[in-house]
């Protein structure tokens, strides 16, 4: 029986230094019937020439320059010269493990269309690892181990960007990289909780991430974390929002008062609330801040959270099951 052709799509700008293992890492893959297929996004560097070098020995790679600037429109490049049955991304600095493309189609065929195959992350840094992604990295992976992504969308990206695969069809289906929105893998990520693609259960570490300081996720406007916040909001509103139930923000710090301030704009009503003497009974952009026991006079409402302290959530979280409410239903972790 034939193997079904995978497309990798690989965007890369100036990653000369990484570059060469990403693609031993993808040539090395336990299963064969694959595609690379690499843009060139405007590189400064001798990245171009590495992947063109490469190309001599592996005729499974190809390599475009990109049709426009940036990396979604790398992407498109990259799917428009796709030919797999099956589609997936990977970042020019980081390594597959060499069952990632094998445990995912075989996952993907066991589960059918509709389905998202994800994988366990490892996070590396030559200089080490700090204790924000490794705290990432542990939730990230608790979530994947039994396919929960999307129980907790709101607070981060639930789907590694270097790391999924699906049909084709599934793909084309929820518009693929064709949005002009920023940061594009959580938007993506988005638009398979809308589609209500399945996220596969698994266990194995699919992908080696690499950190360092000049990475794109890093330093690019486009993953500021307004950006992030402006997309959680458009599709809470979207999916979510129940406009017949009362609305309430928790918390009113820097990330509390920003979503107050898009929700005002959108003239969305709102409630606000809080456990900081401090604030109670003030007024923030007109708004009263309310104890947050307030909640309980409010018939049905909806909350959203953007408390970041994680004894403090803990604590949240205990009062919603108090209230018998429910996570994704009734209230939403914004961090």
């Amino acid at each position: 029986m034939s193997q079904p052709l995978i497309s990798i799509l690989v965007p890369f700008k100036n990653t000369e230094a990484f570059i060469a293992e990403c693609l031993d890492s993808i040539r090395t893959q336990s299963y064969s019937n694959w595609e690379a297929i690499f843009i060139d996004d405007n590189s400064g560097d001798n990245s171009y020439t590495i992947v063109s070098d490469y190309i001599k020995k592996e005729r499974r790679v190809q390599l475009y320059t990109n049709d426009g600037n940036g990396i979604i429109d790398a992407l498109r490049t990259a799917y428009k010269h796709a030919s797999g049955a099956y589609i997936t991304r990977m970042d020019s600095d980081d390594l597959m493990t060499p069952m990632r493309l094998e445990t995912m189609i075989t996952n993907l065929k066991i589960y059918g269309r509709k389905h998202l195959a994800v994988g366990q992350v490892k996070y590396f840094r030559a200089d080490g690892l700090s204790d924000g992604f490794a705290r990432y990295e542990k939730w990230l992976n608790s979530l994947t181990v039994e396919g929960k992504n999307y129980t907790e969308i709101y607070k981060e990206c639930v789907i590694p960007s270097p790391c999924w695969m699906l049909h084709r069809d599934d793909f084309d289906a929820c518009d693929g990289f064709n949005p002009n929105i920023y940061p594009e893998d959580y938007d993506l990520a988005f638009r398979f909780y809308k589609a209500n693609f399945k996220c596969i259960p698994c266990d194995k570490t699919l992908l080696l991430w690499r950190d360092y300081s000049t990475r794109t996720s890093r330093t690019h406007e486009h993953y500021a974390e307004n950006s992030f916040l402006d997309l959680k909001v458009h599709y809470f509103l979207e999916l979510n929002y129940d406009a017949s139930r009362p609305l309430a923000i928790w918390g009113a710090g820097h990330k509390g008062k920003t979503l107050a301030k898009i929700l005002l704009k959108q003239n969305i009503p709102f409630f606000w609330i809080c456990d900081n003497p401090k604030k109670i009974g003030k007024h923030i952009y007109d708004q009263e801040l309310f104890n947050f026991d307030y909640l309980t006079t409010l018939k049905n409402p909806q909350s959203i959270v953007t408390v970041a302290n994680s004894n403090a959530q803990r604590e949240i979280k205990g009062y919603f099951r108090k209230q018998k409410m429910q996570s994704m239903i009734d209230y939403f972790f914004f961090c």
